[in-house]
């Protein structure tokens, strides 16, 4: 059996992953329909294993080549690749941006004047669909920023203990609310997401009330 000489015709894997998305532009695609195709094509072209695929589709959404949907689903928006650098902060919308927020990081409070470099962030992520525009823009130091963009496990469990404390408070379980709260906190100690809000004081309030039956 005769195969392509890889040398002289080399098959990049995200083009191949890329190249399916553009036969179904605009259309929301789970990763096991992806994934089929690329590795049978990267084996029919090539003879080999493609390895990890998930991994090379999410690196082409951090790249603003894909949007995710949501987990395992994306989309291909050629519209979105294309104006893709117009959804980058210009000079001005920085500026107008850190002055709103008082040139301080918006969980910390901590900025320039603290000698700590400051950065306009996407509130909601670029990858995600989020626009260069200034309600969609916040004031994070350098920290907290790397950490919204990396942290997405534990942004994920912080929004799950959020969600089970809202619960318990509404059927009364303080086993639940304690733990939650006690979740919480180790989050907020430790600044880890503090970009997702909880509302202490309510919770506060709530379980204080509660306490009052026993």
């Amino acid at each position: 059996m005769n195969m392509p000489d890889q040398r002289r015709n080399p098959v990049v894997q995200s083009d191949l992953i890329l190249d399916y998305f553009k036969r179904n532009p605009n259309r929301d695609i789970k990763h096991p329909e992806v994934v089929d195709w690329v590795v049978s094509e990267y084996n029919r072209l090539t003879g080999e294993v493609f390895r990890d695929p998930d991994r090379a589709i999410r690196k082409l959404s951090q790249a603003g080549q894909l949007i995710k949907i949501r987990k395992g689903v994306y989309r291909y928006d050629p519209d979105f690749v294309v104006h893709k650098e117009l959804e980058d902060f210009t000079e001005e919308q920085r500026e107008t941006i850190f002055k709103r927020d008082n040139y301080r990081c918006v969980v910390c409070g901590r900025g320039k004047a603290d000698g700590v470099e400051i950065q306009a962030d996407h509130i909601k992520p670029k990858d995600l669909g989020g626009k260069a525009e200034i309600s969609n823009g916040q004031t994070l130091c350098a920290q907290h920023n790397f950490q919204k963009k990396n942290y997405k496990q534990t942004e994920t469990g912080k929004r799950m203990f959020i969600h089970l404390l809202e619960v318990a408070e509404e059927v009364g379980d303080e086993k639940t609310i304690r733990f939650c709260r006690d979740a919480l906190e180790v989050y907020d100690r430790h600044q880890i997401n503090c970009h997702i809000r909880w509302d202490k004081n309510e919770s506060l309030s709530q379980f204080s009330k509660e306490g009052t039956h026993d």
